[in-house]
């Protein structure tokens, strides 16, 4: 450990701890043990000094170093920052469900949110939790984009799957199967279009993206005799959205999209439901993903998988999709400083 003040300016992201009974603080000192990443930005992680100390020396990563910093403003430049979110004795138990892991978490979350609403860092990545550990009267929230949402009066968002290869948005994301169903609607989905094709100019710098848009039903419904969400939905936002000067075509069955080249004619996909885009998102983007909550003021990523409990402190864990946020998160800083 390192106790230091800043010397230079570069961006500052923001990483939250995630629960820190399962891989995220694995995942965060491998990406980490590679010094090139302290030159790119400075990183901040809300969490706890001691929980990265049990995990260096558990994992043999010892020669990781960091400093502390009670004010994410007074971080220093091309160093690993950490602002201790508590100075309570925490029990860490790997692969274990916690409360108090959940309480964390949460903790963790609302802090550097706050520094990021701020300005006190450029950007947040969040590392991986279980959504039902966050649960409690003071956090009643189906997800952490959710969450971010509501801190800007519910403004719309949309979540997006990233890699080097593909790009795919959620209609709707974290809600059961049933939910979502009875959630789709002509405004929603167009609502929904319309955040993807701006994020597509606004933070990937594709003027007039191509976008393919996949029915909801088996075989996109089949001309209704599998659904008739198409027909009265799906169809008639494609219609409108072509009347806008939107590129968007569809609706393409879901279960053979992705099977052929045909995905790569497009810019980026949007998928009605969060099992259409994962599975084969998941499929194809072999060397890591990153989720990216597109249409809010602030960017925040994250690495596209869960806390992996039964991989907990094995050092099985890969840190290839937290190191996909974090350059997704630069990436989108980058091209937004542009316009």
């Amino acid at each position: 450990m390192q106790n230091s003040t800043p010397s230079s300016k570069s961006y500052k992201i923001g990483i939250t701890h995630g629960d820190f009974n399962g891989i995220s603080y694995e995942v965060i000192l491998k990406a980490f043990s590679d010094s090139r990443m302290l030159q790119m930005f400075t990183p901040v992680l809300y969490g706890q000094s001691k929980v990265i100390s049990y995990y260096k020396k558990s994992l043999g990563i010892e020669e990781f170093n960091y400093s502390l910093t009670r004010d994410v403003r007074q971080a220093w430049a091309q160093k690993f920052n950490i602002v201790n979110i508590t100075d309570d004795e925490l029990k860490i138990e790997p692969g274990v469900l916690s409360e108090q892991a959940g309480r964390m978490a949460v903790l963790s979350l609302k802090r550097a949110a706050d520094d990021l609403i701020k300005g006190n860092v450029d950007a947040l990545v969040t590392a991986p939790v279980n959504p039902a550990l966050l649960q409690s009267d003071a956090f009643r929230f189906n997800g952490q984009s959710e969450y971010l949402s509501s801190l800007f009066n519910g403004a719309e968002y949309l979540e997006m799957l990233v890699s080097d290869y593909l790009r795919i948005g959620m209609v709707t994301s974290d809600i059961s199967l049933k939910e979502a169903v009875a959630t789709i609607s002509k405004e929603l989905v167009m609502q929904k279009l319309i955040l993807l094709a701006k994020s597509m100019k606004k933070d990937f710098n594709i003027d007039t993206p191509r976008i393919a848009v996949l029915g909801l039903n088996p075989h996109a419904g089949d001309s209704g005799l599998a659904g008739k969400e198409e027909q009265d939905v799906i169809v008639p936002v494609l219609s409108l959205a072509s009347k806008n000067g939107l590129l968007a075509f569809g609706p393409f069955a879901a279960d053979s999209f992705f099977t052929t080249d045909e995905w790569r004619k497009y810019d980026a996909v949007l998928a009605m439901v969060h099992d259409q885009a994962a599975l084969p998102f998941k499929m194809i983007s072999v060397n890591g993903g990153a989720l990216y909550t597109a249409g809010l003021p602030v960017v925040r990523t994250a690495p596209f998988h869960g806390p992996a409990y039964d991989i907990a402190n094995k050092n099985e864990a890969s840190p290839d999709a937290m190191r996909r946020a974090m350059f997704l998160a630069l990436d989108i800083l980058n091209q937004q400083r542009l316009i």
